[in-house]
């Protein structure tokens, strides 16, 4: 059996969850009952380095394993990796992918199972500039559970981001079985009728019983937009029945010019006068002296 390090299994873990995935496995989740087989696909292969895919499993509490490799170029499987249920399992080469087969499903075989190659960096080949990139992973859940699509509901939700200027949406998914979900948004602006993906950040909360994810978008767009939630589940992709409006930002108004005051004209008006009257008593004192220095008798 071949396991990870340790550390680079935290890695990889934290990767998973942080990073969108490189190669492509659209199934999230499959239900299925002790003693039926199942199908695992994996796509997006193209770009993997010598056309060679891993399978790998990581049921819940135990380390990451590699199961097999298929070369795409012939086929050809290899499981020398000693998997203690590696006669379960069997792979075939598809059009742009491959696929996992679990044939007779066992209690044991509930676990996580990802697709995995290496890459090349471009213009380069040598095995020193490779690196591994995974597929976002397929839950399998042996068990004889119904399926159950969630409920899904959009609020908009409280946040300190509008003190910013931003605003939140919150979609919530309730009542499912399996629990796992994946979200994503949609919106149109206020008279137009076609959706498109929604930008912005976005962050998942779960607990027992439901999936939340709140959107962040930004509160200063030009236009009014319709925002709503859509999530996709193994039972099938679930809209909310309801949309959220999140308005443009109103146009700022120029301010106003406000003119002096009242008391502001009576005071310039009392300065002005007092100028005018210090002008005119020296105006006068000025020229009384002149005609005073003019009416001096001479003393020749």
């Amino acid at each position: 059996m071949l396991f990870l390090p340790a550390a680079a299994l935290c890695c990889l873990c934290s990767a998973l969850v942080a990073m969108a995935a490189q190669l492509i496995q659209d199934q999230l989740s499959l239900t299925r009952r002790v003693g039926e087989n199942i199908i695992l696909s994996c796509g997006g292969t193209e770009q993997c380095d010598k056309k060679q895919v891993y399978w790998y499993q990581k049921p819940e509490t135990e380390p990451l394993t590699v199961i097999l490799r298929i070369d795409l170029n012939d086929g050809k499987v290899n499981s020398r990796y000693n998997h203690p249920q590696q006669v379960d399992f069997s792979a075939s080469r598809k059009q742009h992918g491959c696929e996992l087969t679990i044939t007779g499903i066992k209690l044991l075989h509930s676990a996580t199972y990802y697709c995995v190659c290496y890459k090349s960096v471009a213009h380069r080949s040598s095995d020193s500039n490779r690196y591994l990139i995974f597929g976002s992973g397929t839950k399998l859940y042996v068990t004889g559970e119904q399926v159950v699509k969630p409920v899904v509901s959009v609020y908009p939700a409280a946040s300190r981001a509008h003190l910013e200027g931003n605003s939140s949406l919150l979609c919530v998914a309730s009542a499912m079985f399996p629990p796992l979900v994946r979200f994503s948004w949609n919106r149109r602006k206020e008279n137009e009728e076609k959706w498109l993906p929604a930008e912005g950040e976005q962050l998942e909360l779960r607990e027992p019983g439901r999936t939340a994810a709140i959107l962040l978008v930004d509160g200063n767009a030009l236009y009014t937009y319709k925002y709503r939630c859509s999530v996709q589940h193994e039972g099938g992709t679930v809209e909310a029945q309801t949309e959220q409006e999140v308005p443009a930002l109103p146009p700022s108004t120029p301010p106003v010019a406000l003119g002096p005051s009242q008391y502001q004209v009576k005071l310039l008006c009392a300065l002005y006068t007092v100028l005018i009257v210090k002008s005119l008593v020296y105006c006068c004192g000025l020229s009384l002296l002149m005609i005073l220095t003019n009416k001096r008798p001479s003393t020749n």
